[in-house]
């Protein structure tokens, strides 16, 4: 995979952040002042409004990201994949070794798919329950990332880096002043009872109760409390900014911002997490910045997802891998010679549900492949367009439009599975879960049997990668 030649190629900074809602980011729309380090270099790139993570969670999220490729060509859907990925998926960390680039990846284990092939692997702590008090997880990853920084400008070769940053992902512990400064009230007022369904949602009230305080009944104190931890992870993100221009190198590296998927805080019933397949958990962050090719203050409406990642940075790098994505690049896009890519989607969870659907810009189907945790119905039905935030299931009055998606989604798995030669992988993700064999006969199976018991299991399921 021949690099072009001539001067020295630019770094690439990746900074993948778990969990991050773009509507709670200030740059994004947001109120709240989360993100005003973010803002401020957002104004030097381009945002993107519409970019979408269509298969959650973050192994399948992260994989898409970094292969330029959807789920039919990685086969992989679910967070807990066994195995590798087919031989003819080249990572992002691959090709830029090829090119002469040093590739680190920090936060991401080397056990994982989703961080395939890179040079060097460095972790920082991440997790931690309430007995270990507020979190530093983004100052542990500048402790970390900063000498690696170093290390890589001083190398005489371009570099690669991917951050993956868990300040918002769950447990949310921002440390002070950030826990405090998004809420001013009682968070165990006795009349707000807004916790209770939390609480009494047993398959997570253990996880909760290990990083939650005792008594807590106000669930707007824990969305404050996501946002602190947005607004803290801001305020570390700017050191590693402040370092690139000091070491002169920040106008020759193309930084990104981007999400493995969203969060669903008090949306849908899937409290404090990031499974079911509504707008909240799709929906991510993209911010671009690399003053030489993409232009400072530009906001894109266009429709784009993970996989189009990849063909973006080789085109901005000017590296022609002789590869080929599923993905395309954005940058038609940016240059305004074309407005969108596809706008209709396949969506896919394996998280604690295992369901796919289809979007498209007016409505979103979601269909069910087993009975789930929710007791939700096998098929939803949303009007995006009169009910942005999918609160009204319109499937049983508009069964017309449910026949109609279905065929558009099944029209695009037949057509995938032909081009790529492989089974649609969400149809043999029977042992998605990890704890269960087989697809769950009812709800209420599942209810009884999947289970976070606190924050060291919950990093455990996120770790359980990769397993041959």
């Amino acid at each position: 995979m021949p690099a072009k030649t001539g001067s020295r190629q630019p770094n690439i900074l990746l900074i993948g952040i778990d969990s991050l809602l773009a509507t709670h980011m200030s740059c994004y729309g947001y109120p709240r002042q989360t993100t005003p380090h973010i803002d401020r270099f957002a104004e030097g790139g381009t945002l993107f409004e519409n970019t979408f993570s269509p298969n959650v969670p973050t192994t399948p999220g992260y994989l898409c990201m970094l292969t330029g490729r959807d789920i039919f060509s990685t086969q992989c859907v679910a967070l807990r994949h066994r195995g590798g990925i087919p031989e003819d998926v080249v990572t992002l960390p691959q090709i830029l070794t090829k090119a002469g680039y040093n590739t680190t990846c920090i936060g991401g284990g080397q056990g994982n798919v989703a961080w395939s092939g890179f040079d060097k692997y460095l972790d920082y702590h991440a997790w931690g329950g309430r007995d270990e008090g507020a979190l530093h997880k983004a100052d542990a990853l500048n402790a970390v990332a900063v000498p690696e920084i170093d290390r890589l400008a001083g190398a005489g070769k371009p570099f690669f880096l991917f951050l993956r940053h868990m300040d918002p992902h769950s447990p949310y512990l921002p440390p002070a002043p950030f826990d405090r400064m998004f809420y001013h009230g009682d968070e165990f007022d006795p009349g707000n009872e807004s916790m209770k369904p939390v609480f009494d949602f047993a398959p997570f009230a253990d996880y909760f109760r290990s990083w939650m305080p005792p008594g807590l009944t106000d669930k707007e104190y824990v969305i404050a409390q996501y946002d602190g931890a947005i607004a803290y992870m801001d305020a570390c993100i700017q050191r590693l900014f402040q370092q690139l221009e000091s070491l002169g190198i920040l106008d020759n590296t193309i930084v990104v911002i981007n999400s493995d998927h969203g969060e669903t805080l008090y949306d849908h019933e899937c409290w404090f997490d990031h499974h079911g397949i509504y707008e909240v958990t799709l929906r991510v962050p993209l911010i671009i910045r690399y003053p030489k090719k993409v232009p400072a203050g530009l906001r894109v409406k266009g429709y784009n997802q993970h996989m189009d990642l990849v063909p973006t940075l080789l085109e901005l790098a000017g590296i022609r891998s002789g590869l080929q994505f599923d993905g395309h690049s954005l940058m038609p896009m940016v240059c305004g010679k074309r407005a969108s890519h596809a706008s209709s989607f396949y969506i896919t969870e394996c998280t604690w549900m295992r369901k796919h659907g289809w979007r498209t810009p007016e409505w979103k189907l979601i269909h069910a492949l087993e009975p789930d945790f929710h007791f939700k119905p096998e098929i939803e039905l949303y009007n995006l367009v009169e009910d942005p935030e999918e609160t009204r299931n319109l499937a049983s009055q508009h069964p017309d439009i449910v026949d109609a998606l279905e065929k558009q989604m099944q029209d695009h798995i037949a057509r995938r599975t032909r081009e790529t030669g492989m089974e649609n992988p969400m149809y043999h993700q029977e042992d998605w879960s990890g704890v269960h064999e087989g697809p769950f006969a009812s709800s209420q199976e599942a209810y009884d049997t999947l289970h976070i018991g606190d924050a060291s299991q919950a990093r455990k399921l996120q770790d359980k990668t990769g397993d041959k």
